[in-house]
């Protein structure tokens, strides 16, 4: 299979090896999407002497294949940013799935957005002229971080970063398309899961994610 990480916070690490020239640069954040990129952005700012954050993103899945996203949900600064990729959702309509049912997809997505922008710190970072380095733990269909590259730039970020250890051919390629410079450490021919590239790829629960965001925004203690 090629490149494994032990975990997030190795991965984090590793990704923090490849962005030396961040080491301690003004006006530069690290933002994870919650949950599973959360581990890492406090691993790779800890190592870049860097504040950190994080960026709350939905997927809005297919319904009977919520693993395919059909588009995706961030929120950022109070606001939230909706993308849609039309093609895949016109070909869903077109096979069956109404729109009541991809309505109320979003409906139940949106609602889990606010209720962790209630309950999670780290999230209200201003980045007005900044750069700032978004970082998930890989890339199926880069639909989440489409939507984070959208949401800080529409917050005023002025040079946007997406940084994975993992991601399939086609998100780096789309990704590299919308943001200033897109970093994957390995991107496989064969892309079946993002966690078949981890040892350990527990799922996250909202009491992880708000101990690792306590003290979000300053830089590590060197």
């Amino acid at each position: 299979m090629g490149m494994r990480f032990k975990d997030r916070a190795e991965a984090g690490r590793h990704l923090a090896e490849g962005l030396p020239q961040f080491r301690e640069r003004p006006d530069t954040i690290v933002l994870g999407l919650a949950r599973g990129g959360v581990p890492l952005a406090v691993a790779a700012a800890s190592a870049l002497y860097l504040p950190f954050g994080t960026i709350l993103v939905r997927k809005l899945g297919i319904p009977g294949r919520e693993e395919t996203a059909y588009g995706a949900l961030a929120w950022c600064q109070g606001d939230v940013v909706r993308i849609v990729n039309k093609p895949l959702k016109e070909h869903v309509l077109a096979h069956g799935i109404s729109q009541a049912a991809l309505d109320a997809v979003e409906a139940h997505e949106r609602a889990e957005l606010l209720r962790r922008a209630r309950q999670y710190p780290g999230i209200e970072n201003d980045l007005r002229g900044k750069t700032v380095i978004l970082v998930d733990d890989g890339l199926a269909t880069g639909a989440t971080m489409r939507a984070a590259v959208e949401a800080v730039r529409a917050s005023g970020a002025r040079t946007v970063i997406a940084a994975v250890p993992v991601a399939s051919l086609e998100a780096a390629t789309s990704l590299a398309r919308v943001c200033d410079f897109m970093m994957a450490l390995h991107t496989p021919g064969k892309f079946h899961a993002v966690g078949a590239f981890y040892d350990r790829f527990e799922q996250l629960t909202d009491d992880d994610v708000v101990e690792q965001l306590e003290g979000a925004g300053a830089p590590r203690a060197k």
